[in-house]
């Protein structure tokens, strides 16, 4: 048996920022049978209302059991199965602990999941979700107020209080990622929050990303390119930053598509089943929209979850076979 039974994605970022959007996307194209999606909130150390009696924030670690999370993620990695602990977002309060088996792919999201060196040892993929700030904002007002029983004033309040938080434990951790994403609104397009939004991905070389090079070159020709690449450093890194405009069209967001999946096949002919029929799909309060952006990142972030199952897989047979 391995000692790495299955693939760990970590998806962090601060409330409302798009994680539970982005593994859904993810879970769908590896296949949801295959997935186990575990979301660090659940090992929040008080609920909503004593939070609130205490002035207390779910953002800092030391109202989370990160010692219980540290204890599930080495068993699951392993391949063991966990009681975790639940949190109901919508009543604010915990539920009875769920039995989870651990399979082929964990996607782990939330707002902690990078915190410290214990969490972060255990993935293969390190995502940091980063979206406008005011976006963000928007999408919290939208979901807290639809989905979690606050009022508008509730929302406001909260934001002001995690401020300070969010920049102390929050922020830091998108250092740690892999792969730091960021969606923001079209200049002149306030209004803008769902399909059109563009993505910027900062593709750091702790990954090695596919090359899209041949892609982007042939959109250059273009007066208005939908996928561009440039390179800068941050800090000691030195990082390709690939934005994906929000106007792509079909065409273009296809041709991408059928890019990443030819470069995985080639190498892997056996993940031809794993593609879906369609990416990107998020809801719109009740309503079904589509992002390329969206989807282009999730289908980058899945490439490089398969792509560590089947280094993975080698190293094993090899060893097997010595």
């Amino acid at each position: 048996m391995p000692y790495k039974k299955s693939i760990l994605l970590g998806i962090v970022g601060d409330s409302a920022a798009g994680k539970t959007t982005l593994s859904a996307g993810i879970a769908n194209i590896l296949g949801k049978e295959r997935v186990t999606v575990i979301c660090t909130d659940d090992y929040h150390r008080l609920n909503r209302k004593q939070r609130r009696e205490t002035g207390s924030s779910a953002l800092d670690p030391a109202n989370n059991y990160m010692d219980i999370m540290e204890q599930h993620l080495d068993l699951v990695r392993r391949g063991h199965a966990i009681l975790k602990p639940v949190y109901n977002h919508s009543t604010g309060d915990f539920e009875p602990a769920e039995y989870i088996e651990p399979k082929e792919f964990i996607i782990v999201e939330g707002l902690l999941g990078f915190h410290n060196g214990a969490l972060r040892r255990h993935y293969d993929v390190k995502v940091f979700l980063a979206p406008e700030e005011e976006l963000r904002i928007l999408w919290k007002q939208k979901r807290d107020t639809t989905k979690r029983g606050y009022t508008l004033e509730e929302v406001h309040a909260s934001l002001n209080r995690r401020g300070d938080v969010s920049d102390r434990y929050i922020a830091p951790q998108q250092s740690h990622a892999d792969m730091v994403v960021c969606f923001y609104r079209p200049s002149g397009q306030p209004d803008e929050t769902g399909s059109h939004l563009n993505a910027r991905l900062a593709l750091r070389p702790s990954l090695p990303h596919p090359d899209l090079s041949e892609l982007i070159e042939r959109g250059m020709e273009e007066s208005n390119p939908a996928i561009r690449s440039t390179i800068a450093r941050q800090g000691d890194w030195l990082l390709e930053n690939l934005d994906i405009s929000g106007t792509i069209s079909d065409e273009k967001a296809g041709q991408f598509e059928e890019f990443i999946w030819r470069r995985l096949l080639a190498r892997y002919p056996n993940m031809l089943h794993l593609r879906p029929e369609q990416l990107g799909s998020f809801l719109d309060g009740a309503e079904a929209r589509q992002s390329h952006p969206l989807a282009l990142t999730q289908l980058l972030i899945a490439y490089h979850m398969m792509m560590a199952r089947e280094e993975l897989r080698e190293a094993w047979n090899e060893k097997q076979s010595a």
